[in-house]
């Protein structure tokens, strides 16, 4: 990529020699693109290296094999929500989680989408009720777009469409309530905003949380980046304490 301007969203950023930074963004329709910010650990430059923030990027490289130099200039700032513990640990696990699951420079578009609608609704509420349902959606997408996507649209066992209540930890396959009698300890539940939409309470959302937290540890977690689900975690325990 010799040339590349566009807004993206701010996933990851790390240090990298004395003054920069190799940065990480999420792009409309380029994917997970990385270039190097020269003085991209700059008091002037910190603000703009929020994850969370959309910035006008531009990709520099001479070869295709080459990290990209890459200058950004802010388009939107998120920066004041991160002192606040619950959305600070919402922007921090769904940008670290993009960075960290995704292959480089794969378009995909739904992804970039639905991460800013996530970072909107925490932005515009940032009481968890009014954006916790948006973030199980969005690890749900990430899941299928990586090819690791549940099946809940009709029971694995029976073919039946209704009264859909548990997920195989295994098969990833939904299971209705008569077919899961006796074996409901085996299984994960599954909350019925994830089948019927709507809005859901906190015992839902976790629920949901739980459900896809099962298979991201499972397809992309895999010994590997246990770092980055303590990230996860941090944001699960910011979100039992506020609902306890």
């Amino acid at each position: 990529m010799p040339h590349l301007a566009t807004s993206a969203i701010v996933c990851a950023v790390r240090a990298h020699g004395e003054h920069g930074a190799i940065v990480r963004v999420m792009t409309p329709h380029n994917g997970l693109v990385t270039g190097y910010v020269q003085g991209g650990r700059s008091r002037h430059m910190r603000p703009v290296l929020q994850p969370g923030n959309i910035v006008q990027a531009t990709f520099r490289s001479r070869t295709a094999d080459q990290l990209a130099s890459l200058t950004v200039e802010m388009i939107h700032s998120r920066a004041p929500l991160l002192a606040e513990p619950l959305p600070a640990a919402a922007i921090d696990w769904t940008c670290a989680l993009t960075a960290a699951a995704l292959p480089e420079e794969n378009g995909y578009p739904a992804l970039h989408q639905a991460l800013d609608a996530v970072l909107t609704a925490v932005e515009a509420a940032p009481a968890a009720r009014g954006w916790a349902v948006a973030l199980v959606r969005y690890e749900l997408l990430l899941l299928a777009e990586l090819g690791f996507g549940l099946d809940l649209d009709h029971c694995a066992a029976t073919g039946d469409t209704e009264d859909l209540r548990y997920v195989s930890p295994k098969s990833a396959a939904a299971v209705s309530a008569a077919a899961a009698m006796g074996y409901e300890a085996r299984l994960l539940p599954l909350p019925p905003f994830l089948v019927r939409g709507g809005e859901a309470g906190w015992p839902d959302i976790l629920d949901g949380l739980r459900l896809t937290g099962h298979f991201l540890e499972r397809g992309i977690f895999v010994d590997r980046r246990r770092d980055v689900l303590a990230a996860r975690e941090r944001l699960l325990d910011r979100l039992k304490r506020a609902v306890a």
